[in-house]
């Protein structure tokens, strides 16, 4: 199975600032997932043509199993995580991460039962300062909808906004979770047209067996937003 969690930037390019939201599908159709995790997704804004962007995607990807969380709310419509799945979803949640004084951030939860199994994959989107992005991975790790299914195994992807690496030894480790996306070294995702951030990353439980993980390095993916997209092989042991 291949999972691809990628930072779309609302579908605005990196460097020229043009929006182009075909870009973004042709980078990802051309990684062939089963399972979609993005971020900053827009809904109803004018930088992005008023565009339906998770009705869009999932017209193009799958219409299984998709679920969208709004974020952050604008003057005119608002973005957040879109998780789609080639599978329907048992369960699906989304679990706020915002904490006072910050933008607001959040989690979604997918559970699907696939020709290998159930399990759940996680798709977050991690505020700016390393002490908030601590609390928000410490929230969602205690909360009653996370710790209800915690038994399947599971993948965690987003962006974290780690830029120092500090999560995968703290809470994430002593929940059983390893950081798929290391070295740092050979997983820097930001800025996409000259990536020296690993900010997107990828973590799993012992039920996960990861076959391989990458970045995508594209020509197309180097343009069509601010981030690289991550792609993980894996089987459910």
């Amino acid at each position: 199975m291949r999972l691809l969690t990628y930072n779309i930037h609302k579908g605005i390019g990196g460097r020229d600032r043009l929006y182009r939201l075909p870009r973004i599908i042709e980078v990802i159709k051309n990684e062939n997932p089963d399972l979609i995790c993005l971020q900053e997704v827009d809904r109803g804004v004018p930088r992005s043509g008023l565009n339906d962007q998770p009705k869009m995607l999932a017209e193009q990807f799958f219409s299984a199993g998709c679920t969208f969380q709004l974020n952050v709310r604008l003057k005119k419509g608002g973005y957040g995580n879109l998780l789609l799945a080639r599978w329907t979803f048992t369960e699906r949640h989304s679990i706020s991460l915002g904490l006072p004084g910050k933008k607001a951030r959040g989690a979604q939860l997918g559970i699907v039962d696939s020709p290998e199994g159930s399990f759940r994959f996680i798709n977050l989107h991690l505020g700016l300062g390393e002490q908030e992005r601590h609390q928000q991975i410490s929230h969602l790790l205690s909360h009653h909808l996370f710790r209800r299914s915690q038994d399947l195994p599971t993948l965690i992807a987003g962006d974290t906004n780690d830029w120092r690496n500090t999560l995968a030894e703290a809470d994430l480790a002593s929940h059983g979770f390893e950081h798929c996306t290391h070295p740092i070294s050979r997983f820097r995702t930001f800025p996409a047209y000259l990536p020296v951030g690993s900010l997107d990353k990828i973590f799993c439980t012992p039920g996960i067996r990861i076959v391989n993980v990458r970045v995508v390095r594209t020509k197309a993916a180097k343009i069509a937003s601010d981030h690289l997209p991550l792609v993980v092989d894996f089987h459910c042991r």
